[in-house]
């Protein structure tokens, strides 16, 4: 296959018009340029194999193909029939594992039309362009998390599911824990009272400084056969420069393809609120601080990443309650997540991993030293106690969450973290970016999708 991709793509004539190679690498462009109207998908019968495509072979990528390859050996019924990447080196090894074919452009994966989906694992500022051009290409996507890079990304992709409905499903697999939809049903049964205060946190340590993975020194534009990688494609709607090993193969310590600790590890935690609210909500509201206190030069004596390595928020939410998250990549200790409400509090994680299993969820009143409820209505619900535990079933959350997107691309039901539920996970975690950056407050006005310096005006 060649190595340059606007020539393969010249040749496959993938999209049409003047400008078009350019524009499939610039997110707003490509927006811009979509059909009017998109390609709609192949009908799926009961017994059709669905063929998915991964488009972004590194770590991530390839183990969320081995699972959606053992997922669908059994009744989910579906295959890996093509695989990319940007380094020769990674498509073939997953070439060679799926027995499939393999590309270095994603645009060869999305113009054959027996991909029914795709997997788009590659790093965030791919995100949006891809799952945008997959669905006006009938494709499904299973979207790793973060959903995107950018506020404005967040509500293209919205919109597009809309328009062209496709099934979308959030790869933040951690949604599909029974604790979630417990909480959920318990804050619905009024158990908690009014909501105040939610918290969480996502705590790592490692003495190599997290995101520090190990870099390929072969590798590279010119490298050759399997060393090979496409660093012009790779680098697509961001700032153009010369080959940085670092940013390629440790792209999370840099802003220009992440949003680091809050866009890596805060969407597994900022989702599943969404959920246990019982509705997505889009933040009023947002604040955020931290810095780089520990990981901050390389051996050699160079800046070892760009985005903090210690980082906490407060969004704040219109209907009365706010949300604080904390996080360090030099600290392991975790606080437990949480629901406070005026009646009650909700446990959904004492060990405070939110991708870990717990047994069950707490609920404890809260009570006046009397031993009154502080909220009269909820005599009724604990009966005189002043701590409920509800059991949680044990699920394995990965082949649960790539189970349920594969049955919705049959039923055509609506994931278990759609497009909009996890789009208002995205608007939270990126004004949190952008207010740290920024060194300000940001309030968002919902109706305009827009990130503003002042209250939105009633």
């Amino acid at each position: 296959m060649s190595q340059d991709p606007t020539a393969a793509l010249n040749r496959r004539n993938f999209l049409t018009g003047a400008g078009a190679v350019s524009a499939a690498l610039t997110s707003t462009a490509a927006y811009a340029a979509r059909p009017a109207r998109p390609a709609a998908g192949r009908v799926l019968g009961a017994n059709d194999r669905i063929n998915v495509g991964l488009i972004g072979a590194g770590g991530r990528g390839s183990y969320v193909a081995r699972e959606f390859a053992r997922v669908g050996g059994g009744a989910a019924n579906a295959q890996i029939v093509a695989v990319c990447d940007v380094y020769q080196k990674r498509v073939n090894k997953n070439k060679e594992l799926h027995k499939c074919d393999g590309y270095l452009d994603y645009r060869e994966v999305l113009g054959r039309n027996d991909i029914d989906a795709v997997i788009v694992a590659t790093p965030d500022h791919w995100h949006a362009p891809i799952a945008l051009d997959a669905m006006d290409r009938g494709k499904d996507v299973y979207l790793e998390k973060p959903m995107c890079h950018t506020v404005d990304e967040a509500r293209r992709l919205a919109e597009t599911v809309k328009e062209t409905k496709r099934i979308l499903q959030v790869g933040s697999q951690t949604t599909s824990g029974d604790q979630w939809h417990k909480a959920k049903q318990a804050i619905a049964d009024g158990m908690v009272g009014q909501m105040i205060m939610s918290q969480g946190s996502y705590h790592r340590n490692s003495t190599e400084g997290e995101w520090n993975w190990p870099i390929d020194a072969e590798a590279g534009p010119n490298g050759k056969g399997e060393n090979f990688i496409d660093w012009k494609m790779w680098l697509g709607p961001a700032t153009k420069r010369e080959w940085d090993a670092d940013r390629f193969f440790r792209f999370r310590k840099y802003w220009d393809y992440s949003g680091g600790i809050a866009t890596d590890l805060f969407y597994h935690v900022v989702a599943p609120m969404n959920i246990c609210w019982g509705e997505a909500q889009f933040p009023h509201r947002v604040m955020a601080g931290g810095g780089t206190y520990i990981f901050k030069t390389l051996p050699d004596g160079k800046p070892d990443r760009e985005v903090p390595d210690t980082f906490h928020l407060i969004g704040e939410y219109a209907k009365g309650h706010s949300i604080v998250l904390s996080s360090s990549m030099a600290n392991s200790q975790h606080i437990p997540g949480l629901i406070r409400g005026h009646g009650a509090s909700l446990t959904m994680v004492e060990h405070g991993r939110f991708e870990g299993f717990a047994p069950h969820i707490t609920l404890r009143a809260e009570r006046s030293r009397g031993g009154k409820y502080i909220v009269p209505a909820l005599e009724d619900k604990f009966k005189g106690e002043s701590e409920i535990k509800i059991p949680v079933s044990e699920t394995n959350t990965m082949e649960a969450h790539v189970g349920n997107f594969l049955s919705c691309m049959r039923t055509r039901q609506k994931p278990t973290l759609d497009v909009e539920t996890g789009a208002r996970a995205q608007v939270l975690i990126t004004m949190a970016v952008r207010s740290y950056r920024e060194g300000k407050v940001l309030y968002f006005d919902d109706k305009n999708w827009k990130v503003l310096d002042k209250p939105v005006k009633a």
